[in-house]
């Protein structure tokens, strides 16, 4: 049984629902997923998408189906007796599943782990408590876990042979109309409703101060899966800005500079080795409430595997438009900055480790389903 709730999520248990079933053909995997799962050959149970968002005050809109996607997903652990729960990220809904699965006497994995050493470190007694094995994706978690006495694998992280290309990048700005001068600006505004409401006009704002400054820039949004039209409205309303849906690894390989939202497309943009401005912003309340809990000064995930900050952040009241625009701009202009940004950057990808991540991961559950097959009751 697995259970993820955002987009990446979703692209990770595609992954793994592959490499489970390369190991084993006959592998059944059911639960709560999106399009990837289920290509991949799982039964979704429930679809996630619409309860993917982002801080306290806009997950209480989605509180009454989350409630019942709970309940269904508890029921179907109940009657279908799965070998184990493998649980991926979304820790707020997560960790309410799998307290509910073990008391069923069924083991849970925890894959792509929760981001404990940024906030809510009192999540570790639970982790303990009811997680069998942890499969970190980061390579500074595994000690974490270790401390702790939690059973813990580092897998490595799955984008890391996910990053696949069309074309060249020349051969991708051929396509686009882009000339070989000109500098391409990628616009990666997030793929849930509310913070494509809040980046959406903020990267459209930040798009027009710096075309005043390089009128030759071109723009590219690369559009996330089952974004509306709505979301993206600020954006599309410029006739020469191109919109390419389902292409990211291709609008990152051929861009200049990124301005992304904060999470999983800075490690893809890392891959890549795209400079990148990072930007994020929720609302003045979950900001308030949230923000004395978090135990670390820095946001952007490839500054967290940095240890230091490489890329510029534009969190909360500094995620403004002149601030986006006057960074991006400093990196098109300013050759040295922008070299020393994409050497970090090759840094951090390496650290994420090799391909290989999914079958890992598949390998790791699958022992540990063995062992427990094997260990008397």
């Amino acid at each position: 049984m697995i259970s993820c709730g955002e987009p990446s999520g979703d692209l990770y248990a595609g992954a793994l629902v592959r490499a489970l079933k390369r190991a084993d053909p006959s592998v059944e995997v059911f639960g709560m997923g999106g399009p990837q799962m289920a290509a991949a050959g799982a039964s979704l149970l429930v679809d996630y998408r619409g309860l993917a968002v982002t801080g306290l005050t806009e997950v209480l809109t989605a509180l009454p189906r989350l409630w019942r996607t709970l309940q269904t997903l508890v029921s179907a652990a109940r009657t279908r007796r799965p070998d184990v729960l493998v649980v991926i990220d979304y820790p707020d809904f997560n960790f309410r599943l799998m307290r509910a699965v073990k008391a069923l006497g069924i083991p849970v994995v925890y894959y792509i782990s929760p981001q404990l050493w940024a906030w809510r470190a009192g999540r570790m007694q639970t982790m303990q408590t009811v997680v069998d094995r942890v499969l970190p994706i980061f390579p500074f978690e595994e000690a974490l876990y270790q401390k702790a006495g939690v059973d813990v694998r580092f897998v490595g992280h799955p984008l890391r042979e996910m990053t696949a290309t069309s074309a060249s990048r020349e051969v991708l700005r051929a396509d686009w109309g882009v000339g070989a001068g000109a500098p391409l600006v990628a616009l990666l505004p997030g793929s849930r409703g509310n913070e494509l409401k809040t980046l959406a006009p903020v990267l459209a704002d930040a798009r027009a101060r710096i075309r005043q400054h390089l009128p030759a820039a071109r723009f590219i949004v690369a559009r996330a899966p089952h974004v509306t039209d709505a979301w993206l409205a600020p954006l599309t309303a410029d006739p020469d800005t191109q919109i390419v849906a389902h292409r990211t690894d291709d609008v990152l390989s051929a861009c200049d500079v990124v301005l992304t939202a904060s999470g999983t497309a800075t490690v893809q943009a890392a891959i890549h080795g795209a400079p990148m401005v990072v930007l994020y912003r929720l609302s003045a309340l979950t900001y308030r409430l949230f923000k004395p809990l978090g135990r670390v000064d820095m946001y952007a995930m490839v500054n967290l595997i940095s240890g230091r900050r490489i890329v510029r952040e534009l969190i909360q009241d500094e995620c403004r438009a002149d601030a986006a625009a006057d960074e991006a701009l400093r990196i098109l202009t300013d050759a040295g900055y922008r070299d020393q940004m994409v050497r970090d950057l090759g840094a951090v990808r390496a650290a994420l480790g090799g391909p290989g991540a999914s079958d890992r991961a598949a390998a790791a559950i699958a022992d540990l389903v063995e062992a427990r097959r094997h260990t008397p009751t």
